[in-house]
């Protein structure tokens, strides 16, 4: 939307003060997409006063200052919008957790503004105003809006706030909830989880604080600063040594003597230490489970103590004596896990074991626990237990380490820093079931730390022991190990590794033999599995594909799909993809798509396959031999006609495998078989889709269609909502390719005069000159953007519309085309750019302003200086589209000495416009001062006969003046004469009439 907004220093002080609150109003509607909090409240306040716009341009243009209800109006407008430019601007630019916290109180500003406007709006007196009916009709539709609406923090922000509030008030001091609330506010409003963001954003959290405590709101203050001491407990945003000499400072701080439980830590009814105390009116404190019990099982529901009458509803959580009892606790833990390592790595075996025992209790307690056991380097002994000869001790610190590491990438590092710590793991695997799958658990956990993964397939015997794990009968066993080898595949040299532990040839031998739960882990393992290219070509060629597809045509749902994901997996090779193809693949894939309703993953998969198996008939070297991927015209028809019974996800699949083909050798057949079965209908309707994938597939593929197809043929499919469409995509569209596909659509449109018309009534149509680079902001324009933009712009200037022709020089395009002669980045941008300024000046002659000169003695009189030396009036580049004007000449004249032909071939035919019918001997003296004349003659030896004929032909019209017959037609003598000699049938006459011209051969020769 485009306001424009007035400011006339000599309207009044209320005047300057309407155009103010119109610049505000603009401003906020800016701003409102860049809020980093209540994006959607700043939203409809922005189509509010937005709305108000209309009512304020007309306030302008009256005298309003007699009535004070406008003017209250007026400035109480002003007051609000001020005040919501300075709160969107606040929401723009502070720190986003402060934001999150205040977000309540931001949509509760956002409504009182939209109160007082709304309240300020019906105060007008509308009755004695000459405003027109429409906006007082709108403006009453906008108060009832104003006054119904309500702002409110989405319900997910709500969640989280009153999670923070429980926090503070139940005072919770674990680490865990305060790192759970931290990572939901970051991801509530769109920051990064690590530790270095989350770190960041804290800081400037606790920088806000500071300017509210400056600002003197102590009340705010108190409050954020509950929320920092709450957040603050979060460890997610401090590094692995601050939480370590945090919690050092802490543990040495407590001494080594364990504190008894006092007395009021003991509940009455069990005498043990209480977890969730409740207190009584009469002030005595109980276990919650023990006080229910009791009053649920007594005759009359008594006191326990003084026997006076209780219920459940009567009890209230005691918050201070739990944090009480919670923080005892947590002391006495602290100097347990320090006091336990040297027990863990001195003690005998029975010790051990229960200090072992102990631990794992200690780690399935509290996740906090785990990081004491981390932060008290429990790691390295645990790690030196796996050596031991004990059995159980082995597995119990094995299992430890599997808790420390899960979900922890700590853990993983400080295990991974332990000299050779992956060794003694790795044997685990070959021992029994039991060990074998903690130690896959374990390994599954590290592999997903990038350094430890690398490492880890080197290990001696890992892959192999895990291989031979994939037929264990344990399916979660032999799930992991698969998971496993997955992760390892990540990386190139583990997959090197995989090969020369025969894991490839396992697998085909397992997917050929094995019962059906080992086909299908056989077969996810292949449809999963990062594979290099050589160990997808080796499977291909050891037979996984006729195995593969004997799976696919089983019954079973799951096998299906496991069996189709390996074959999706297996063709992203195009060697593999042929093969496929080869195979007969195509076939039972087609049907399972058409067939298998039940099972939309299963269809999706199979359209993805088809995609890759599409991609693969595209030869990108000459030892891969051309394929017919469909050679049936019943299946080209019935895949396409496909299209309109599925949903989007399988409409683009289905799109992007035609528009593979369509690349493909058997194109010229497929796109005349597409043309026929009326796709062009089709997909013209597919650019209107509302799924943007799928409407921008529709439009790469109709490109292609209509690239070398009959016009006459497309133009039966093409309307004017077509022509708009198309339009609408190239101005709205954000995708840069399909912006590409839409141009090059426009560019390939028949040259019709109906479509002609319909391009020139469109209000869209000024969109496609954006893309031509004007030599001052050009940097985001791509080549293919560029060569379809000027393709575009030749369908636009085609001779026969002089009007589309006039709407493109009054954009300033011309000399926009010239530049790209000299700058274009593609022979095909040359040699489009030479061609629309070779269509553009064919109607020169006619739209030259020709000069009236006096009648007596006319044929004497001289022009006046400003006439065209060629069309003989006044031209400009906007008016007549001359191409002297537009300074062409010598650009087109250097594109002649480019190698490629077609380059060439079109710079000549633009040329050429100037020596047409009467123009020949003014525009042979331009091009002659030009030295044209020289470098066309060059063109007589060009390998390009097309070239060459309209070089013969332009040659024997300038011939025909004797002044540049005899300058020039000595150098054109020997080319002529190599002409006659090896030239082809259409080119020897040529050349042997401009050699009679040159009197170098007689008229009579046999070469004519």
């Amino acid at each position: 939307m485009v306001m424009d907004v007035i400011t006339n220093s000599s309207l009044g002080p209320l005047m300057e003060v309407i155009s103010q609150t119109i610049e505000f109003i603009i401003e906020i509607v800016l701003a409102s997409d860049n809020v980093l909090i209540e994006k959607k409240s700043f939203a409809e306040l922005s189509s509010y006063l937005n709305g108000l716009v209309p009512l304020l341009h007309e306030l302008k243009r009256k005298d309003i200052s007699s009535s004070e209800d406008l003017r209250n109006f007026v400035e109480i407008l002003n007051h609000e919008t001020k005040e919501a430019k300075k709160l969107s601007r606040d929401c723009s630019e502070r720190n986003r957790l402060y934001l999150f916290v205040k977000c309540r109180s931001i949509a509760k500003q956002i409504e009182r503004i939209t109160r007082e406007i709304s309240h300020a709006i019906s105060c007008i007196p509308f009755a004695s105003l000459n405003i027109s009916l429409k906006i007082r009709e709108d403006i009453d539709q906008l108060v009832s809006k104003m006054q119904n609406a309500e702002f409110r923090a989405a319900m997910a922000e709500e969640e989280i706030l009153e999670k923070i509030e429980t926090g503070i008030q139940e005072r919770n001091v674990d680490r865990s909830y305060a790192n759970s609330l931290l990572v939901s506010i970051a991801k509530a409003v769109g920051v990064s989880t690590d530790r270095v963001t989350l770190k960041k954003e804290l800081d400037e959290f606790k920088s806000e604080i500071e300017n509210v405590w400056a600002r003197k709101d102590e009340a705010e203050a108190i409050q954020m600063d509950q929320i920092i001491a709450l957040l603050e407990r979060a460890d997610a945003a401090a590094s692995l040594e601050e939480r370590e000499k945090k919690y050092l400072n802490k543990r040495q701080s407590l001494g080594v003597q364990l504190l008894e439980p006092l007395m009021s830590f003991y509940c009455p009814i069990t005498s043990e230490v209480m977890v969730d105390p409740v207190e009584t009116p009469s002030g005595h404190t109980f276990e919650r489970s023990a006080i229910v019990k009791w009053l649920s099982e007594a005759d009359e529901p008594l006191c326990p103590l003084t026997l006076t009458p209780l219920d459940t509803s009567m009890l209230r959580p005691n918050k201070t004596l739990r944090q009480s009892i919670e923080e005892w606790k947590e002391r006495n833990t602290m100097i347990t896990v320090a006091s336990l390592k040297s027990t863990l790595s001195s003690g005998e075996e029975e010790e051990v074991l229960r200090c072992l025992e102990q631990l794992k209790g200690l780690c399935e307690e509290r996740e906090l626990h785990k990081e004491w056991l981390i932060l008290e380097n429990y790691i390295p002994s645990l790690v030196e237990l796996l050596c031991v000869k004990n059995r159980d001790i082995r597995n119990r610190a094995l299992l430890i380490l599997c808790l420390l590491a899960e979900d922890n990438d700590d853990a993983k590092e400080r295990i991974a820093k332990v000299e050779n710590s992956l060794e003694p793991i790795v044997k685990f695997l070959g021992r029994d079931i039991g060990e074998r799958k903690l130690a896959v658990k374990l390994l599954l956990e590290l592999s997903k730390c990038e350094s430890i993964r690398d490492r880890m397939g080197k290990v001696r015997g890992c892959i192999l022991l895990l291989v031979t794990m994939l037929s264990n009968t344990d399916h979660k066993a032999a799930g992991d190990a698969k998971n496993l080898l997955d992760n390892l595949s990540y990386s190139d040299d583990n997959v090197i590794h995989m090969a020369k532990n025969n894991y490839f040839e396992y697998l085909l031998q397992r997917l050929s033999s094995g019962s059906d739960p080992v086909k299908l882990t056989m077969a996810k393992a292949l449809g999963d599995m990062e594979l290099t290219d050589h160990n997808k070509s080796s499977l291909v060629e050891g037979g996984a594909v006729d195995l593969l597809l004997l799976l696919v045509s089983c019954d079973d749902v799951e096998m299906k799909i496991a069996a189709i994901q390996a074959l999706l997996n297996l063709s992203s090779l195009k060697k593999n993809g042929q093969e496929i193809i080869k195979k007969g693949a195509v076939r039972p894939l087609l049907d399972i798509l058409y067939r298998q309703t039940s099972s939309q993953g299963l269809r999706e998969l199979v359209a993805a396959t088809i995609v890759h198996l599409a991609q693969s008939t595209i030869p990108e070297s000459s030892d891969l031999m051309p394929i017919l991927m469909m050679e049936s015209d019943e299946d080209i028809s019935e895949l396409f006609s496909f299209i309109n019974l599925t949903n989007p996800v399988l409409q683009q699949y289905i799109l992007q495998a035609f528009h593979a083909m369509c690349l493909s050798p058997s194109a010229p057949i497929l796109k005349s078989k597409l043309r026929e079965c009326s796709a062009l209908e089709m997909l013209f309707r597919l650019c209107e889709a509302d799924d943007v994938t799928v409407r921008a597939n529709a439009v790469k593929l109709l490109c292609c269609l209509t690239e070398d197809g009959d016009e006459a043929i497309i133009a039966e499919h093409v309307t004017q909502t077509s022509i708009e469409t198309l339009l609408k995509i190239i101005k709205t569209s954000d995708n840069e390719e399909e912006i590409v596909s839409t141009l090059g659509t426009i560019a390939n449109l028949p040259k019709s005069t109906k479509i002609s018309e319909w391009l020139l009534e469109s209000r869209n149509l000024p969109t496609i000159f954006s893309f031509l680079p004007d030599g001052k902001n050009s940097v985001h324009h791509k080549h293919q953007l560029i060569e379809n933009a000027v393709g575009a712009i030749c369908r636009l200037t085609i001779q026969t519309n002089l009007q589309l022709q006039k709407k493109v020089a009054e954009a300033g395009i011309i000399p926009r085309l010239v530049r790209l002669l000299e700058v274009g980045t593609s022979s095909l941008t040359v040699s489009r750019a030479a061609t629309a300024l070779a269509q553009l000046s064919e109607n020169s002659p006619r739209l030259s302003r020709q000069i009236s000169r006096r009648q007596s003695f006319w044929c004497f009189s001289a022009l006046p200086e400003a006439a065209c030396p060629v069309h003989q009036g006044l031209c400009t580049v906007e008016s007549s589209f001359c191409l002297l004007e537009a300074s062409a000449i010598g650009p087109l004249i250097r594109v002649l000495s480019k190698p490629d032909p077609e380059v060439c071939e079109a710079a000549l035919d633009a040329l050429l416009t100037l020596i047409d019918n009467e123009r020949l001997q003014n525009g042979c003296k331009v091009l002659a001062e030009a030295d044209a004349m020289r470098i066309i003659i060059k063109l007589i030896s060009s390998p390009s006969a097309s070239l060459q004929e309209k070089v013969l032909q332009s040659l024997e019209r300038i011939f025909r003046l004797v002044d540049y017959k005899q300058k020039y037609g000595p150098s054109a003598q020997m080319p002529l004469v190599d002409l006659t000699q090896g030239g082809n049938s259409r080119l020897k006459p040529l050349a042997a009439k401009i050699l009679a011209q040159l009197n170098v051969l007689h008229d009579q020769s046999s070469f004519f």
